[in-house]
């Protein structure tokens, strides 16, 4: 299968490495500067005796060269930069993905696509109402690196491997995300169990400003290595057509009481993209805390279509 790469910053190189690490698919890495996918992918392959993968990866600053992709991750667009938030990043990001979503439309029009770039939740709607595809064929990669992240927290916070930590975390991918403390296990024994609520707390705050800890760090540039890491495993997912529960931004049809927006929720993922989309049993203040989430995406959507950005 093949799988295209749009936008070879670091964001979409690691997503690459890791794809080609997991021979998942033939990569085709793109950029618009001409020579910058050209090389990092020919660095990729220069590792590929040592690594010893054999999956083929072609840069090229022809967007064309997607063609036929089985599907598509959306990496390109400017990053993050210490004091703004992800709405910061709004309109030039909206021309970009429009642009590559028009594209998409054009040249893979059976791919699925998995949006990556910031704000995450908008640009996966702005992808799905340019190009047109089925609700299920459009997934933004949200609450798989967000739950990662709380995750590692909790793991950390026990001294545990994080191999025994599974964590759930919906909403929007931004300062209003959702981490539910209830779905959220050590070897299947309940986080509530293990940890005083207080710390618990500690835990859902940095998780929602994990992000922006990792930006402040760097200066000049945002986190790569974790959205390349979860972005490869939804491609995995849908290429190997593993129908695994995980959770990612959906757009949703009227679940969990919302409608007309993508938000982070678990989903089975398959070669089709949303298999299903999975409801949980939510209480008054998950449920509160979620539809706040969504009311923030909500506003946002309704700005860019007020200024006719799409």
């Amino acid at each position: 299968m093949k799988v295209s790469i749009i936008g070879s910053g670091n964001v979409g190189v690691a997503t690459a490495l890791y794809l080609v690490e997991k021979r998942v698919a033939n990569i085709v890495l793109i950029d618009i500067v001409k020579g910058w996918a050209e090389g990092k992918a020919l660095d990729i392959v220069h590792a590929s005796p040592i690594r010893k993968y054999d999956v083929n990866i072609d840069g090229y600053s022809d967007i064309a060269k997607i063609e036929d992709s089985d599907v598509i991750v959306v990496t390109a667009g400017k990053p993050r930069l210490p004091g703004m938030s992800r709405e910061d990043l709004l309109r030039d990001n909206v021309k970009i993905m429009k642009f590559v979503s028009e594209n998409i439309a054009k040249y893979a029009p059976n791919a699925v696509v998995i949006t990556v770039t910031n704000p995450l939740d908008i640009l996966a709607y702005v992808a799905l109402k340019v190009t047109g595809f089925a609700l299920k064929k459009v997934i933004g990669m949200a609450g798989i690196l967000d739950s990662s992240r709380f995750r590692y927290f909790i793991a950390e916070e026990l001294g545990v491997s994080p191999k025994n930590v599974t964590a759930l975390v919906l909403g929007g991918h931004g300062d209003l995300m959702v981490p539910l403390p209830r779905y959220s296990t050590v070897h299947g024994i309940p986080v509530t169990d293990l940890l005083p609520k207080a710390k618990i707390e500690k835990l859902i705050q940095r998780t929602r400003k994990a992000g922006g800890e990792i930006v402040a760090y760097l200066k000049t540039g945002s986190a790569y290595w974790s959205p390349g890491s979860s972005a490869a495993e939804m491609v995995e997912c849908i290429v190997r057509n593993r129908n695994r529960i995980v959770p990612c931004s959906a757009y949703l049809r009227g679940e969990y009481g919302i409608d007309g927006l993508f938000a982070g929720v678990p989903i089975v993922i398959g070669q089709n993209g949303v298999e299903r989309i999975i409801e949980l049993s939510l209480t008054t203040e998950e449920k509160q805390a979620l539809h706040l989430s969504a009311d923030k995406v909500r506003e946002v959507i309704e700005k860019i279509e007020t200024e006719q950005l799409i």
